[in-house]
């Protein structure tokens, strides 16, 4: 692994369950033994709260716990939302997903040289397109 990795929220929530798959938890050992990071995007945030308002949010913890526990995994570390990120993920070449996080983890991920740790569909279909970089999960 030669890049820094972005969970999606689906990686994060396993991560904190302590239920991530075989590839994943390799993946991120992979990257910590290159000596980078592992980031989460404050997109992650909005979406946990999104699935505890709708009732699909499962957990211990409430969603700002939730989302602090994340951070306080060793060698996690927020990742920038910036406007330059926020534009570029409505102008995402080919990405025919609507969901905003989506487009914004793939935004950020293309904007600073991430790869993706994910089991999203549309995720994976636009980094088999040659436009993103990600793992699957």
């Amino acid at each position: 692994m030669n890049r820094p990795l972005l969970v999606d929220t689906c990686a994060a929530l396993w991560i904190v369950a302590d239920e991530l798959s075989d590839a994943g938890t390799r993946a991120l050992a992979d990257v910590w033994a290159s000596g980078l990071s592992v980031f989460v995007s404050p997109i992650t945030a909005w979406e946990i709260g999104v699935l505890a308002r709708k009732g699909r949010f499962r957990s211990q913890y409430s969603p700002q716990r939730w989302f602090e526990q994340l951070m306080r995994v060793p060698g996690f570390a927020l990742g920038e939302m910036t406007p330059k990120v926020l534009m570029e993920s409505s102008l995402l070449p080919e990405f025919k997903c609507g969901d905003p996080a989506d487009r914004i983890i793939a935004a950020t991920a293309r904007e600073y040289g991430f790869t993706v740790l994910t089991r999203d569909r549309s995720l994976l279909d636009y980094a088999g397109q040659g436009y993103l970089s990600a793992l699957e999960c």
